[in-house]
């Protein structure tokens, strides 16, 4: 079932059209990756799912019905653009924030020391916001955004300004979350956290929707029919054996006296004539077909070249 479905949504603004006829299904439980180009419409789209902009065609559904504000308590949002009070001690913030997303202030105080000791940070509880550093502020916003333990989460570019470690960090909580049954929704640059935490994604660019899917299956779907191949044997007796039957880009001679070679093979029914080709000639090790990186993808796919 799909906790949010946005159907054929456009939104102009004065003299640009930000988003084209984009449709979206975001099944619940899973993690969405919203990407794209800077400009592209990724932070528009959520703004209208979120309900921030109206769209001026179009409709957005939650659990199949049109969103309502009531929705929007079920949602958690970490805006791109974030803002911390820097007067205030960050405990007190944290409390107040919460307090705003409807939880009691002993109910909030709870589950903000439990979070605030699993990120390490519970000794900041006292300290003026004015005092965090950039990526400190960004665990409070995150963890104050997931602390009403809403249905749906939203993050726009949720990874920017932190380090490797705390990067981690923040991709397996999100794991967790979408884990404990939360559908989680975040916009990135990152195609790195794509491939490791994404279940399903979609591609805007030019405020057009151009690609959507699983990961798994994008990557596997806009292969390139090149394989690695390893054995032990004779190099010319390994040509001679594909020699017509597919196109050899590489070859190398490891120091092991292994042999790597990378093929090219035109039709997917040629693939079992070529290995048996090979396998008759040299002692295979290993034949592996090398499936395309999201980043890969993300670069053909803005370029107009992904169907080439």
């Amino acid at each position: 079932m799909n906790i949010i479905t946005a159907e054929n949504i456009t939104k102009r603004f004065t003299g640009h059209t930000a988003l084209d006829n984009v449709s979206v299904e975001i099944p619940q439980g899973s993690v969405y990756g919203l990407l794209g180009p800077n400009g592209a419409g990724k932070t528009t789209l959520i703004r209208v799912i979120n309900r921030i902009t109206i769209p001026d065609e179009g409709r957005v559904l939650f659990d199949g019905a049109p969103i309502t504000q009531e929705d929007i308590y079920k949602i958690g949002y970490l805006p791109e653009e974030r803002g911390l009070y820097k007067k205030m001690k960050v405990g007190e913030h944290a409390i107040f924030l919460a307090r705003l997303k409807g939880l009691s202030r002993h109910e909030a105080l709870v589950r903000l020391k439990e979070w605030f000791v699993r990120f390490g940070i519970e000794e900041w509880w006292n300290k003026k916001v004015e005092d965090l550093s950039k990526g400190m502020a960004q665990k409070i916003q995150f963890i104050v955004t997931v602390l009403h333990r809403p249905r749906l989460l939203i993050f726009d570019e949720p990874f920017s300004g932190f380090d490797p470690i705390n990067a981690n960090l923040l991709k397996e909580e999100i794991l967790k979350l979408r884990d404990e049954g939360s559908t989680v929704i975040f916009s990135t640059h990152n195609m790195s956290s794509v491939e490791e935490i994404c279940d399903h994604i979609t591609l805007i660019n030019r405020s057009r929707n151009i690609l959507s899917g699983r990961v798994d299956e994008i990557r596997h779907s806009h292969g390139s029919n090149i394989f690695t191949v390893l054995f032990y044997g004779n190099e010319q007796l390994f040509r001679t054996a594909t020699d017509g039957r597919c196109e050899v880009l590489e070859f190398a001679n490891e120091i092991t006296g292994l042999s790597k070679a990378k093929i090219h093979i035109e039709r997917n029914e040629d693939v079992r004539d070529v290995v048996a080709a090979i396998n008759e000639s040299v002692s295979l090790r290993s034949f592996t077909e090398i499936i395309p990186s999201m980043n890969d993808i993300f670069i053909r796919a803005v370029n107009g070249t992904l169907h080439e």
